[in-house]
């Protein structure tokens, strides 16, 4: 069939300000095109010649011809494509169609497309801030522009898809963990084009923004489409240097040397690590394996400042993907380091380990967001992951400090009212005399400090909440951590708590990051944080989710189109619809591997002959039964019982010759197992026969003729297949026919079709 003469339409439009069309959040390549517009493309594609000769066989051939014409030429290609010219600096650009809901006489532009055709915002127009009501036509006062802007020509194009693009980053260092997830969802979302020579920007899991210039296309041309093809890409330097530098920034990132933060890795529960992090800077673990019955116990030791470092922890599953951070973790401790230990224990029955595939884990060098800049501080520690036995709660009902502890007490102690300690009688008034004229202690959390010391100098108490300490340096951070306003990057959410902010962002914050179940790409959850809808509540998934698992695919068990979001209860209905499916009935030979009447495309099992198929009485198969058949009238099955009679004979006394044959009622057969033969007389098998041929109108009892080899191959899959439990032999032999013999498409088949025993 002959390729439809291309579609040939253009225009110029003055380009409406971004901020008249803010509200349509146009995105990528995409622009906005004014009704009129759609009007002059359908007319446009009514004008062109069909390549379909008419047909002058029908009774009606000129009347059928011209409906079909017009039918034909009222299609516009899928998807619309157009090249937009700046006729004063003469950039182009290919750009796809989001709407023709464009103020008539205008064009809407993508901050994309304004940026790729050089336009500057005073070159763009707007509407007249005052409207004539003596208009004749005063539907049309809304639609008046300033239209002194500049024209970009729009006209229609058809671009081949495409099959290769080659990118180059414009700067070095970019080194995102996969390009692959987040290229497929830029170009799905907003992308209908790539043009050669234009920059393509990428916007990074994290906010961060990727520019990448477009090298090459294949095919060769100014451009290719992009929508329903596989995009093979290649990511490669812009040039020599430039590829230094990436290389040297990457080694770099691989820190641990000397005055650098540690690199990081996988960690295990049998042994610490060691490591340094600078401050303000995080060093990422991954602990990929432990014993989820037990509870789990995160440690980070330090000699350095009880606040210099934090630890933040975050389960990594479908529902949790991004690294913790101190604003985006799931548990996380600010508290001050205890005897230079902190410690976080995640119970086995936590909500945060469902589906969790990993433990990430974060250790952080805290920097005052007010400090100077300079040299930052490397801080060691050490870090350990494993089975919580209970120490920590042990130790805490043990004892507690300042020798509060019910323990038993000597009869000649008796306890300090300055310093709370227990001492011995006897020297009682002098360590009173003596700790009231060098102690002091703090009415609100019962420390005993120097008097004139540093640590009681600095000691303080917070106002808003229980905190205390006792350096300037831990008020700060408690602070800033606990008492600075903050706004959520990607909703109206505010907080004057870091954990309060990671608790949202790891929670119903829209920009949380998510794997998801039908696009399998890593994506902001998105939704309303303080409004969800009513169907993402009940249904479980995200908003985004939601909105991608809407899109429909074909059910590979039974071809029915179904939504993606759906595909989850379809495929129940298809468990529950096995569970009452009735068993094949098959061939009562011992060494056939085929159903009575067959099995049908989509595990279709017949309990009946269909109308093509011949039955028979004694429950074989047509291709057993075949050998046997003859067109007489013999309805008591006495000629039948003898052709049986004499199969048997014929198989005992000179066998099949066949090499495959295993039938332990065949001379051949016996000889192939190695088993020993039977009288080959017909006067010695004759009486052993006689017992099969009673048992013939037994349905239950089993007959034993040759069959080719692909029959008993299947027939010894099957059983092989049903020893194992899973399936019943009925429909394991059901499976080996249907699937031709092949062990793997046999046990995909039962787990479809089949219900378990």
């Amino acid at each position: 069939m002959e390729e439809p003469a291309p579609l040939r339409w253009s225009g110029a439009f003055p380009v409406i300000n971004p901020s008249v069309i803010a509200t349509k959040n146009l995105r990528g390549d995409k622009i906005l095109l004014p009704q009129s517009a759609l009007e002059q493309l359908l007319a446009a594609a009514r004008s062109r010649p069909s390549t379909t000769p008419p047909n002058r066989s029908g009774p009606w051939p000129y009347t059928s011809t011209l409906h079909s014409d017009i039918d034909s030429a009222q299609q516009l290609p899928n998807p619309l494509i157009f090249r937009l010219v700046n006729p004063k600096n003469k950039n182009a650009v290919f750009a796809g169609i989001r709407e023709f809901s464009a103020s008539e006489g205008t064009l809407g532009l993508s901050p994309w497309l304004t940026e790729a055709l050089g336009i500057q915002e005073d070159e763009c127009v707007l509407p007249k801030e005052t409207i004539d009501l003596t208009e004749q036509d005063p539907a049309q006062a809304d639609q008046h522009m300033d239209i002194d802007g500049i024209q970009i020509k729009v006209e229609a194009r058809e671009l081949p898809k495409g099959t290769y693009v080659r990118l180059r980053p414009l700067e070095a260092g970019y080194n995102p963990d996969d390009w692959k997830p987040l290229l497929e969802r830029q170009l799905r979302e907003n992308f209908t084009t790539l043009s050669k020579g234009s920059m393509l920007a990428v916007k990074g899991a994290r906010g961060e923004e990727f520019k990448l210039l477009v090298d090459k296309v294949a095919p060769e041309g100014d451009g290719i489409c992009v929508v329903d093809t596989d995009l093979e890409v290649d990511i490669e330097a812009l040039d020599e240097e430039q590829a230094r530098e990436t290389l040297r920034r990457i080694m770099s990132a691989q820190r641990g040397s000397t005055g650098g933060s540690s690199t990081g890795g996988d960690i295990d529960i049998w042994k610490p690590v060691e490591g340094q992090v600078l401050e303000g800077e995080y060093v990422d673990y991954m602990l990929p394996s432990w014993n989820k019955s037990q509870p789990l116990a995160i440690e980070l030791n330090t000699s350095e400042d009880v606040d210099a470092l934090d630890l933040f922890i975050t389960p990594k599953s479908s529902r949790q993907r991004a690294l913790p951070r101190e604003a985006v973790h799931v548990f996380g401790d600010f508290s001050p380091a205890v005897n230079g230990v902190k410690r976080i224990v995640i119970s086995p029955t936590n909500v945060e380990l469902e589906g969790a595939e990993q433990i990430a884990i974060s250790v952080h060098g805290y920097k005052h967001p007010d400090a100077m800049e300079g040299s930052a501080k490397t801080l060691q520690y050490s870090l350990r992951a494993k089975v919580d036995l209970g120490e920590a709660s042990r130790g805490e009902s043990s004892g507690l400090s300042n020798g509060t502890n019910d323990q038993e007490r000597s009869p000649d102690e008796e306890q300090c009212s300055n310093c709370l300690q227990f001492i011995p009688k006897r020297t009682m008034v002098l360590h009173e005399n003596f700790c009231r004229r060098n102690n002091i202690v703090c009415p609100g959390c019962k420390s005993v400090f120097k008097k004139g010391s540093p640590e009681w100098e600095a000691h303080w108490h917070c106002e808003k909440d229980n905190a205390f300490g006792n350096s300037t340096e831990s008020k700060a951070k408690h602070d800033d951590i606990f008492h600075t306003e903050r706004q959520c990057p990607h909703c109206e959410f505010s907080t004057n708590s870091l954990a309060d902010l990671a608790r949202h962002a790891t929670s119903v914050c829209p920009g949380k990051l998510i794997l998801c179940r039908f696009c399998h790409l890593e994506v902001p959850q998105e939704g309303d944080p303080f409004n969800p809808s009513p169907e993402v509540v009940l249904s479980g998934l995200t908003a985004h989710e939601l909105a991608d698992g809407t899109r429909t695919t074909e059910c590979h068990l039974c071809d029915k189109i179904v939504r993606l979001k759906d595909m989850e209860t379809h495929l129940k209905h298809h468990e529950l619809d096995k569970v009452s499916r009735l068993k094949p009935p098959v061939c009562r030979n011992a060494n056939c591997g085929k159903t009575m009447f067959g099995v049908g495309s989509r595990g279709q099992v017949r309990q009946a002959a269909s109308s093509e198929q011949g039955s028979n009485d004694i429950g074989l198969c047509s291709t057993c039964f075949g050998p046997l058949y003859v067109s007489m009238h013999d309805p008591e099955g006495k000629a039948l019982k003898r052709r049986i009679e004499r199969r048997y004979l014929s198989q005992l006394m000179t066998g099949c010759k066949k090499d495959h044959c295993g039938n332990p009622w065949c001379k051949t057969g016996r000889a192939n197992a190695g088993l020993e033969p039977k009288p080959s007389s017909t006067r010695e098998v004759l009486p052993l026969v006689k017992p099969l041929l009673a048992d013939i109108t037994n349905m239950d009892a089993p007959l034993y003729f040759c069959t080719d080899e692909t029959n008993q191959r299947g027939r010894k899959l099957a059983e092989m297949m049903s020893a194992e439990g899973v399936w019943e032999l009925e429909w394991c032999i059901a499976a080996a026919e249907a699937e031709k013999g092949s062990l793997e498409k046999m046990r995909d088949w039962l787990q479809a079709w089949a219900p378990t025993r």
